[in-house]
């Protein structure tokens, strides 16, 4: 709702360009930190408020190997500087890549989420670490796709997200367990590139097992009136 979050500091959708190159993620913003990223890329940086606008810094940091997914900037590890200010519920910025002086790059921040999130569940001893991971999920039973992205775990909240989906939900851990819940939405049509998920809004159930580096899980998703079973490994890309 809004007053109800300070200024900037929220959940949002990124659509970004580089030159003539356009990419696509999601992004939270919170004291002073910016953790997201997409299907290949993690994007972690932090942000300071000057006046009415926001100077920001972030590192791209490569979390898929394919190399269907090319770096913009033609290296994976690159630094974005770069200046923005609201417009309206929107925040856009301009800047440039230290990798890439010259090459314009400027992106568009939408929130995705105003209103209060879910729950929280709760972490107890030996619970999943709180941060930015990269998730891989592969799916079962003879079925092809699945999704690559980010996903923030924090204190038994769930936010993330790739290029054209956005995730959404709680988890309880400990003792080297979790397991919790994900609602899954486009927040840009993925054009028949998954066709799995695409056009659904789908619900996810889980449960596995977690460490200091990274977590497993097994799943069952419900994609309209598909059940779909599938497996993901999550890795540790930056604390919180």
């Amino acid at each position: 709702m809004p007053g109800t979050q300070p200024l900037f500091e929220g959940f949002y959708k990124v659509r970004f360009q580089l030159g003539a190159s356009v990419g696509r993620g999601v992004m939270y913003a919170r004291d002073g930190r910016m953790l997201g990223g997409n299907s290949a890329f993690a994007h972690i940086g932090t942000y300071r408020k000057d006046g009415d606008g926001i100077d920001i810094e972030i590192k791209t940091v490569r979390h898929n190997p394919d190399p269907n997914y090319r770096a913009m900037a033609g290296t994976d590890d690159a630094t974005l500087l770069a200046k923005g200010k609201a417009n309206g519920d929107l925040y856009c910025f301009e800047g440039g890549l230290k990798e890439l002086p010259g090459v314009a790059f400027q992106s568009v921040m939408t929130p995705i989420e105003q209103d209060a999130g879910p729950i929280a569940g709760g972490v107890g001893e030996a619970g999943v670490v709180n941060g930015l991971y990269s998730i891989h999920v592969r799916m079962l039973d003879g079925v092809e796709g699945g999704l690559t992205g980010v996903m923030l775990l924090n204190g038994g909240r769930i936010l993330g997200g790739d290029a054209s989906f956005y995730y959404l939900g709680t988890y309880t851990s400990e003792k080297g367990r979790w397991k919790g819940q994900i609602l899954n939405q486009e927040h840009t049509p993925a054009k028949g590139e998954n066709p799995v998920f695409g056009g659904h809004e789908v619900g996810i159930g889980f449960s596995g097992t977690c460490d200091e580096q990274g977590a497993l899980i097994e799943a069952t998703a419900l994609a309209g009136k598909r059940s779909l079973r599938m497996t993901a490994v999550l890795k540790l890309m930056h604390r919180v």
